[in-house]
């Protein structure tokens, strides 16, 4: 008969213990751990950083604004050119903010400008507009050419004084877009241009009042009710003189 003995399991070995990471003492979790300001400081120094790298340098005029100042432009190479072909047409000449204005004779505009555009290569008529001057004793306007020259994209400007009722020749002649320009001027100046081939009113209609781009022109406008009410308004528009209306409010 065998004998029975009872095998008693091995104990379990108890799990090593984990090792706890020391605490850190306040001071310490302070002086490690970034704050909100500093991670907010270091991305705006970041992104200002990044800006900078990425930003294209300025250009002078931008890095220091300078106000453009006027200057004799005597010197300018059409400006020359001109007084060389024809002595003393050249009445003054003016640069400011890169571009030049030569003042020449209202009586020499046409052979002025057939000069720049055959011997200078101003090909191209900009616009020609005027200014009222109409206390200006030299002169009530200026009529301004702007002209464009392809080759270099230089412009140059031409003044021209002129008195009031008194016309300046056309420049159709050297320009054929100067047809509905010199039209413009004549219709918002009363400015006349001698030569044109179908002088007459652009804007406004054949009969209209004034000129509206006159400094005297009323700020208000006026009543151009004529072609409405042609019994109360006489034609071109304007409330007629009071001595010329009768008591039922029309026009004598």
């Amino acid at each position: 008969m065998s004998d029975d003995k009872s095998i008693t399991p091995p104990e379990p070995t108890p799990p090593p213990e984990e090792e706890k990471a020391p605490e850190r003492t306040s001071d310490a979790a302070e002086t490690q751990a970034p704050t909100a300001d500093d991670a907010g400081k270091a991305a705006a120094s970041a992104g200002e950083t990044k800006s900078e790298e990425q930003a294209p340098p300025k250009d002078p005029w931008e890095e220091k604004p300078v106000t453009p100042q006027h200057e004799q432009a005597a010197e300018d190479p059409d400006a020359t050119a001109l007084e060389r072909e024809m002595p003393g047409v050249v009445l003054a000449a003016d640069r400011f903010a890169g571009e030049v204005t030569l003042t020449v004779p209202a009586a020499r505009i046409v052979e002025v400008c057939r000069f720049l555009k055959h011997d200078c290569d101003y090909k191209f008529l900009v616009d020609l507009t005027a200014v009222d001057w109409p206390e200006r004793e030299e002169g009530r306007f200026d009529v301004i050419y702007w002209l464009h020259r392809h080759d270099d994209s230089k412009r140059l400007r031409l003044r021209a004084v002129l008195a009031d009722d008194v016309p300046i020749a056309t420049v159709t002649t050297v320009w054929k877009v100067a047809n509905w320009m010199e039209r413009e001027a004549y219709d918002m100046y009363g400015i006349r241009f001698d030569g044109h081939p179908g002088l007459e009113r652009i804007l406004t209609w054949e009969g209209f009042n004034g000129h509206p781009l006159r400094k005297d022109f009323p700020v208000e406008g006026i009543d151009t009710g004529a072609a409405i009410y042609p019994d109360v308004y006489p034609p071109g528009g304007g409330p007629p003189p009071e001595e010329e209306v009768d008591e039922k409010g029309g026009a004598e």
